[in-house]
């Protein structure tokens, strides 16, 4: 079974750090106004907060501040492009946001019968409890097996945020291989500390690159590139 999904990255030319992505997420909401733009924070109101797959993801490509927009928050975008005035303010500095790069594209989602290789950047596979159970088990081959189901489970959120139906498992199973994986690292998220992964895997599904997977993917953790 395949979806078309639409994806529009706009890269600004302007430039921040990593650390200063939740100022930015923050900035776009604030310019957008908080009740027009529930793509744009997923949150239902004050107290609850929305668990689907973000559609809007906030990024840095190099140091530009960066959004992907999937699916039906394409069309969302114009709330902010609609603005008379584009600049928001980031620590203390006005930033014009003039657009450096744009790329629409029409993706086909398939799972196919061979595989894609794919980098992913700071993934963020555990919770609290599920680093527990991970640092439970014997050897570093469970725990790649434990990080693989993770990421098969992750795509198969993905898949449901963009309203695609995977095939049957017993038809063509969705399948996950981590090829190679660097040192973890501790990250701060929101005031936590959290376990991040880089590595490169191969799946039988189709990616687009940009796409985040995992948790925080709305902050630019888990970003997905293809390796060609």
């Amino acid at each position: 079974m395949s979806t078309k999904l639409k994806v529009l990255r706009v890269e600004f030319d302007a430039e921040i750090a990593s650390y200063e992505l939740p100022a930015f997420r923050g900035a776009i909401i604030d310019k957008i106004g908080r009740e027009d733009s529930l793509l744009f924070h997923n949150h239902l109101d004050d107290k609850k907060y929305s668990y689907r797959y973000p559609l809007v993801q906030y990024k840095t490509v190099g140091k530009r501040p960066t959004l992907l927009c999937l699916h039906e928050a394409v069309e969302e975008i114009h709330k902010f492009f609609g603005q008379r005035d584009w600049s928001i303010r980031i620590s203390d500095r006005t930033l014009e946001m003039k657009i450096a790069k744009l790329e629409l594209n029409n993706f086909n989602m398939q799972v196919w019968d061979r595989n894609f290789d794919y980098s992913i950047h700071h993934w963020i596979a555990l919770d609290q409890k599920a680093y527990t159970d991970y640092q439970a088990l014997a050897g570093m081959g469970e725990r790649i097996a434990k990080l693989e189901s993770i990421l098969v489970g992750n795509m198969i959120a993905f898949a449901k945020g963009i309203g695609w139906t995977l095939p049957p498992k017993e038809e063509r199973p969705l399948n996950a291989k981590i090829i190679s994986m660097e040192e973890p690292k501790w990250v701060s998220v929101k005031g936590n500390k959290v376990l991040a992964f880089d590595m490169h895997f191969k799946t039988n599904a189709f990616l687009p690159s940009f796409v985040g997977l995992g948790k925080h993917v709305s902050l630019g953790f888990g970003l997905v590139k293809a390796i060609r």
